[in-house]
């Protein structure tokens, strides 16, 4: 049974970044909280590539017959609507 340790991650960083990142006393949990904050606002559907693969292009032709992206008038930010009949479209804002 593997136990549940962590493991060291690396990468390559431009010099700028490496000078932005100076002043930061603990560099590891500062990139640990920005990565899973990141990890946070990844799109569900495709998982942050921007590219839909077919099969989920054919699910996302079917859900946008009842379904479209609007912009907030408040905030405009853009979100999903139901176009079912019978929903009842709750602002947010």
């Amino acid at each position: 049974m593997k136990k549940n340790r962590p493991e060291v991650v690396s990468f390559k960083a431009d010099p700028a970044l490496v000078k932005a990142m100076e002043g930061i006393k603990n560099r590891s949990e500062f990139i640990r909280a920005a990565i899973l904050a990141a990890l946070d606002g990844v799109c569900p559907l495709c998982q942050g590539t921007g590219i839909l693969t077919p099969a989920q292009r054919q699910h996302w032709e079917k859900f946008s017959r009842r379904h479209r992206v609007d912009r907030c008038a408040t905030c405009e930010a853009t979100h999903l609507v139901c176009l079912e009949a019978g929903t009842a479209l709750r602002r947010e804002h």
